[in-house]
């Protein structure tokens, strides 16, 4: 296992740094940095001339690259383009309340999801499992976007027509937040809804993929002599089965991680939550190179380490990868 960890952590570096070197390379040469500011009537040329002399834009890009290295390494990423703040501040901030949704989120779908595909597969055929079937294919073809407007919508016709808000469209936490426990419940409200978007397809996909994997393994010789020995159905199903089962899900979870970061984009935006999501729709409007760099790195190293947490996982489960 050790050695399996160092081999995935030296790619991994690899991989970070031609992924830098592609997004840098690639929006710098398409696109001005500076072109927002240029149209701005208050910005003089002179100002523009400093920022161009402390970013060293009219240098190769090569070189500014290096720059933008020993940026991230001596000074948290350096300061933004369009008003010289520092980003790893705002962004760390970003970080937090993306990970907390993302998090929940995943909890939500991996529960829901094993529930229905161990349901699922160990009925196989039944009304639950034909049930389960075509809403994970609702769920596999509603736009992500959509399905969040949706949710407002009802939440908005439900405070209406009952008076009672138990849920927030926007934003992470109320203006007159209150405190002690009332706070978190007032963040659980804010966060149910972009939870809901957030893991309809996670947990669409997880279920199908673990009701696949239960019916490959119910019938199992080792399930057979577990049921031989006198188990009951609860336990050999949850002690042998999904154990069995559960090998495959750990993979797709590992590798979807970096799906539900990209998506939530799209939900902090539409329920206007300050994560990375909103960090990286705010950076890419303003074509800010610097902090579209950073957002990067950070996203980037994290689906890495989900990655990472995938493969040591896998090897708990199946004594066979540890090699």
């Amino acid at each position: 296992m050790p050695r399996l960890i160092a081999n995935r952590m030296f790619f991994s570096l690899f991989v970070l740094l031609a992924a830098t070197l592609v997004i840098f390379f690639g929006i710098s040469s398409i696109s001005d940095p500076l072109g927002e500011l240029r149209s701005e009537p208050n910005i003089s040329p002179e100002s523009l001339q400093r920022l161009i002399d402390r970013k060293h834009l009219e240098e190769p890009l090569v070189v500014q690259y290096g720059y933008w290295v020993k940026d991230m390494v001596t000074a948290q990423f350096g300061n933004d383009l369009k008003f010289d703040r520092p980003i790893w501040p705002e962004l760390s901030r970003a970080l937090v309340n993306t990970v907390q949704l993302v998090i929940f989120a995943e909890l939500f779908a991996i529960v829901l999801a094993v529930i229905i595909g161990v349901m699922a597969g160990r009925f196989q055929y039944s009304v639950f499992d034909y049930g389960t079937t075509i809403l994970s294919f609702i769920g596999y073809s509603i736009p992500i976007f959509w399905f969040a407007l949706i949710l407002q919508i009802l939440a908005v016709n439900f405070y209406q027509t009952t008076g009672v808000r138990a849920v927030y469209i926007s934003g992470l936490s109320s203006v007159d937040a209150p405190t002690g426990l009332m706070f978190y419940v007032d963040r659980i409200q804010h966060l149910i809804l972009p939870i809901l978007a957030l893991s309809v397809t996670s947990i669409a996909a997880y279920s199908r993929y673990l009701r696949a994997s239960m019916i490959e393994v119910i019938n199992a010789d080792y399930v057979r002599t577990a049921r031989a020995k006198g188990l009951s159905e609860p336990k050999v199903v949850l002690r042998h089965a999904l154990r069995n089962a559960a090998v495959p899900l750990a993979t797709v979870v590992g590798v979807n991680l970096g799906t539900v970061f990209s998506g939530t984009i799209i939900i902090e935006t539409i329920f206007s939550m300050p994560g990375m999501g909103l960090f990286f729709f705010n950076a890419l409007s303003t074509r800010d190179v610097y902090s579209i760099m950073a957002w990067l790195m950070v996203t980037a190293s994290l689906t890495m380490l989900f990655n990472l947490v995938t493969d040591i996982v896998y090897g708990l489960l199946d004594p066979r990868t540890r090699t």
